[in-house]
Formats: C-alpha cells, sequence, structure tokens
C-alpha cells in the first residue's frame, strides 16, 4: 500500500513512520510519500526516517522500512495514494504563536483548538482542507483520507463536504485519557470499552467497561486514585465526582478558564512561541549537513521529550498539579490508531477506535452531518459510530454552542462574510462579548494575510 502524508515536514511524522516500522502484516505500507511546501523541513524529517529505519534495521534485520518519497507538489503526491494522512499547519508555529498572543490581549484564550485562537485557526485552516479535498477526489478517488489537522472536528467536516465518509478524523486525546483510566483500574486498556462522547477536545468518559462490568463508579469513589493520573490531578477529584465522568483534558480551558487565561497571561511566553523556537532549533539542527549517522534522531527524540514534559503547563500551574509523571509522558498513540485504522480498513480486521465522523443518528441534539467524536466499529467500508446514551444537558449546551461556532466557521470560510466570522467569535462560549469578538477578528486579519479581507 501507498501512503501519503499531507504535512510531511511536520515533527510528528516519525511517530507514524515507526509504527509503520513494526508493521509486519500482509498488505502493510510499502511506501510513504512526504508532501510539504517547506524543503527545509523536508530534507530534515527526511533524515530522521532514514535513522529511524537504520536503527530498527541494526536491531532487529527482519525489518522492512517503508521506501521514503519527498515532494513539494501536491498533485503528485497524491497519485496513487491508497490512504492519504492530512496533518497541515496554515501559518505555521509563528501562525499559532500569534493566535495566543493576540487572544491573551484581549483577556481571552487563545489556545491552538479552543476559544479564539482555535476560531482563527479554523478560518485559515478550513479553506485550504476543502482544497486539498477536492485535489484528493480529483486525483486518488479511492483513498481513504485520516485527518489530523487541527481544529480535528471541524475539519474533518469541512473535507468531508468533498469526500463524505472516506475521511476520518483522529485524536490522541481520548485514547490516552482512556489507557490512562485504565491502568488506575488495574485493566489492560485492551480489554476495556470507552465510553466516550462528545467532539473533538470536547468529549467525557462516561464510563470504562472491563468483562461488561462498568468500573467507572469504583474510580470515582477513590480520591487517591482519582488523583494518580493526569486528568485527575487536573480537575480534581471533588469536580469530578459532581461530574460523574472524565473530563478531556481540553474541558479545563472551560471549567477553569479564569485561572487559564491568567496563568497563560503570566508565562514568560506562550505554548506556540515555545513549540516555535524549539522546533527552529530542532529543524536546524537535523537539515544539517554533515551530521553523523542517527544525530537527526537523537536531535528528535531530545526535542519530543522536553515538548512532552511541558504540554499544558500552564494548566498545571493554575490547577497547583505537580510536573507530568513518567506514565503521562508517553505518547496518546494517535499513530497507533491511524495505523490501526489503516488495517481495519485495507484488511477488513475490524476494529473499535475513537473517531471523528459524521454523526448520522447518534446524537439527537446535533444533525446528522455534525462531525463528533464517538467510539466506532471499523471494517472495509469505513467508520460506524456506536450508538451512545444522551447527553446530561450541562454537556448539551457546550456541544451545541461549540458545534455553531464550527458552522460559522465554516459558513465564513466559505463567503468571505465579516460578518458570518464575527459570530462565530461571539458565539463561542469562552468569549464574553460582540464587542471583543470584533477586536478578535481585527486582530486575527491584521496579522494573517489570509485573513486580511475580513477586516
Amino acid at each position: 500500500m501507498r501512503l501519503t502524508i499531507l504535512g510531511g515536514g511536520g515533527f510528528r511524522v516519525p511517530l507514524v513512520y515507526g509504527a509503520l516500522l513494526g508493521d509486519r502484516a500482509e498488505g502493510r505500507v510499502s511506501q510513504v510519500t512526504l508532501y510539504d511546501e517547506d524543503p527545509a523541513r523536508l530534507t530534515a524529517m527526511a533524515r530522521v526516517l532514514r535513522d529511524q529505519a537504520a536503527a530498527a534495521s541494526a536491531a532487529d534485520r527482519t525489518v522492512d522500512a517503508p521506501t521514503v518519497m519527498v515532494t513539494g507538489e501536491l498533485d503528485e503526491a497524491l497519485r496513487g495514494a491508497d490512504f492519504v494522512f492530512s496533518a497541515i499547519r496554515v501559518g505555521g508555529l509563528e501562525g499559532r504563536a500569534a493566535d495566543e498572543r493576540i487572544a491573551l490581549a484581549e483577556g481571552v484564550l487563545g489556545q491552538e483548538t479552543v476559544g479564539a485562537g482555535g476560531i482563527a485557526y479554523g478560518l485559515r485552516t478550513v479553506p485550504v482542507a476543502r482544497e486539498i479535498a477536492r485535489r484528493i477526489a480529483r486525483h486518488a478517488p479511492e483513498a481513504w483520507v485520516i485527518n489530523f489537522t487541527n481544529p480535528a472536528g471541524l475539519v474533518t467536516e469541512a473535507m468531508a463536504e468533498v469526500l463524505g465518509r472516506r475521511v476520518i478524523g483522529i485524536c490522541d486525546s481520548p485514547v490516552g485519557l482512556g489507557r490512562r483510566i485504565a491502568r488506575v483500574l488495574g485493566a489492560r486498556p485492551q480489554d476495556a470499552w470507552i465510553d466516550y462522547v462528545g467532539l473533538n477536545h470536547l468529549g467525557w468518559v462516561r464510563g470504562l467497561r472491563v468483562g461488561g462490568r462498568d468500573e467507572l463508579p469504583r474510580l470515582l469513589a477513590d480520591t487517591e486514585a482519582l488523583e494518580s493520573f493526569e486528568e485527575g490531578r487536573l480537575f480534581g477529584a471533588e469536580w469530578l465526582r459532581s461530574l460523574g465522568a472524565i473530563p478531556n483534558e481540553y474541558l479545563h480551558y472551560y471549567y477553569f478558564n479564569r485561572d487559564t487565561v491568567r496563568a497563560y497571561q503570566e508565562a514568560e511566553q506562550t505554548r506556540g512561541a515555545f513549540l516555535r523556537d524549539q522546533q527552529r532549533g530542532f529543524y536546524a539542527e537535523a537539515a544539517r549537513a554533515g551530521a553523523p549517522a542517527g544525530a537527526a534522531l537523537a536531535a528528535w527524540d531530545r526535542t519530543r521529550a522536553e515538548r512532552e514534559a511541558t504540554y499544558m503547563a500552564e494548566n498545571r500551574e493554575a490547577a497547583g498539579a505537580p510536573e507530568r509523571e513518567e506514565s503521562d509522558l508517553e505518547s496518546g498513540g494517535y499513530e497507533k490508531v491511524a495505523l490501526a485504522l489503516m488495517r481495519a480498513i485495507a484488511r477488513d480486521e475490524r476494529a473499535t477506535l475513537i473517531l471523528n465522523v459524521p454523526n448520522g443518528s447518534t446524537l439527537s441534539v446535533l444533525d446528522s452531518e455534525a462531525v463528533i467524536e464517538v467510539p466506532c466499529l471499523v471494517d472495509a467500508n469505513g467508520a460506524h459510530p456506536v450508538g451512545v446514551a444522551p447527553l446530561p444537558l450541562h454537556a448539551v449546551g457546550l456541544v451545541t454552542a461549540v458545534k455553531a461556532v464550527e458552522r460559522e466557521i465554516l459558513a465564513a470560510a466559505a463567503s468571505g462574510s465579516r460578518t458570518d466570522a464575527v459570530k462565530a467569535f461571539a458565539l463561542h462560549p469562552l468569549i464574553d462579548s460582540v464587542g471583543v469578538a470584533r477586536r478578535l477578528l481585527d486582530g486575527y486579519a491584521a496579522a494573517h494575510p489570509g485573513l486580511a479581507h475580513l477586516r
């Protein structure tokens, strides 16, 4: 099979390639094509993957590493692809840093996918994602598209306008959360059924069944166990018990918004600025000519370890939580989810995965085309959402409000209308004023050339 990765110079590409190196089943990926508009990032990433393949072969001579091709031509990258991973970042990390800075100046959250920052990111990403979807439909109409691009639910919904059910969104947050809960309960993650429901970065674990028995009530009753893992330390046992569920970590931005905004305002630099500066150093080192074999992979490993250790540091500070423990530093596993999804479709190996897919009739409070994040049964015909219990009213409020914002982003990206764009900002639960919404849009339109028409 041939896999194309859009955003092939992106930092997390080695996670995907590493997972492919361990896949020895028949029908595995034989060629990986990296597409990126930045030649320097492509060069650096190709060196990291070369080092990965060499290290894997040295450890196990039976490893058959997929061939790696690089290109800056989108249509060339797409032709002949069986699967396409979309992992683009429109505006780069410089754009993310601007999104955060502009929002914080107005006293609101500027996180990459939540609040004002997520709206700005969506406004400039949706038009590009729609064009990519049209190019895929033209040059690789039989390919399955797995979307990693944030905001993942919104972008998947935009691409589905063209590609229908052949585009599926994935995220590692629900996977990591379910794994941590299972381990605290003494269960193997692969043996647990996770009752998870919501939108991307806005969902809740409402049950965790092992052998047909829901073990979540046992966890909620045990304060020490609750506060032994990342989400328990972030939200606190009392709040989790009041919800009767374990929220996705991104809900900390909603439930503790003032605390988080203050922590972000007081930080030396925003998360986007930190990653921008960190990755500049990594890409320069990895692309350096004449570096010894293995140097690019070693630089990537060091950079990734620092990246994981500092993830959501401001939220932990706001919550008074300690530094991340070693068990929390493990990757959420989005590359493993992607590989399991590919296997299930390509080989008709049925799997159950938490994915971003059109709602159908799963949640009655949303229409059929609204992309939601829920457990799905996957087979050769794609991903099929599993029926879930209705959302409680507090969750209905957040889910429907944020979905309404996503629809305004889709409308504004299609129409170029300032009115639609202002409405997207103003309707978000974390933006408390139409006046602030207008100023935010003006700030983003000034900072990002692609949004200049909205001023």
